[in-house]
């Protein structure tokens, strides 16, 4: 088929929601992957009244039976999956102590470690994986992990940094490793029609960050400029609106 299909892991709310809204609105038939079909639904119906292309396709990153039927669902209906978005993420709460102080990484608990880099490291790892051989069959594959500028060692290790003093390990950490994985996955698919990067999508307003500092609108605009890449764009790279920033 002609039409581009498009999944976002997380779609059914915050800078998912309002990505898929823009990639629809390119013409782009969104996938909604979502958790819940109560939320899923929700999201869809919202879309479509809008006048988009988009459908609720049960996907819960910390499921790995519904990534093998999300696969099933993508090649049946479909046959090919042009853009993946991993979307998905956790911030716990366990980062602050009591007092809303950032928990040092030398106290930070190892469930807090193992949970957080389950989500946002090894299950979005594992979504990608079973994903693939359908980016693969599309004339244009694009695959973006969303990141976080948090996540950058480069950022962390300049005292004139923003986020110098925004040490909360187990997020940021889980970011630098997902980044790690997109210079490696972009290597390995070098020479294809797949490019594959890194979004920071910025301080945005979200259920998960209620101190953003900008609106979801703009927080999605990384991920769709490189859900949409031409055949010349680049790939392995850590983007922030067009800009490159420090691994």
């Amino acid at each position: 088929m002609s039409q581009k299909i498009a999944l976002i892991t997380g779609a059914n709310r915050g800078i998912g929601f309002e990505t898929a809204r823009q990639l629809a609105k390119q013409g782009i038939k969104v996938l909604i992957g979502a958790r819940t079909e109560a939320k899923g639904l929700e999201a869809e119906s919202a879309l479509k009244n809008e006048g988009l292309d988009a459908e609720y396709i049960d996907l819960d990153v910390d499921n790995a039976a519904t990534h093998a039927e999300a696969a099933k669902t993508i090649e049946a209906k479909y046959g090919k999956l042009d853009i993946l978005i991993n979307n998905a993420g956790i911030f716990l709460s366990d980062e602050f102590d009591a007092d809303g102080k950032m928990v040092p990484a030398s106290k930070v608990s190892q469930e807090t470690l193992r949970k957080t880099f389950d989500t946002n490291f090894f299950n979005t790892i594992a979504v990608t994986q079973a994903l693939l051989p359908l980016v693969k069959r599309s004339e244009a594959g694009r695959i973006v992990f969303l990141s976080s500028g948090l996540g950058s060692l480069g950022l962390h290790s300049d005292p004139t940094s923003p986020i110098y003093n925004y040490k909360v390990p187990a997020y940021n950490i889980s970011k630098t490793a997902l980044n790690g994985y997109v210079v490696h996955l972009a290597h390995e698919l070098r020479g294809t029609n797949i490019k594959v990067n890194t979004a920071h999508p910025g301080s945005v307003v979200t259920d998960m960050n209620a101190n953003g500092e900008i609106p979801v609108e703009e927080g999605a605009k990384t991920s769709v400029a490189l859900a949409t890449l031409p055949d010349d764009g680049h790939s392995g790279k850590f983007i922030h609106l067009g800009q490159e920033l420090p691994w």
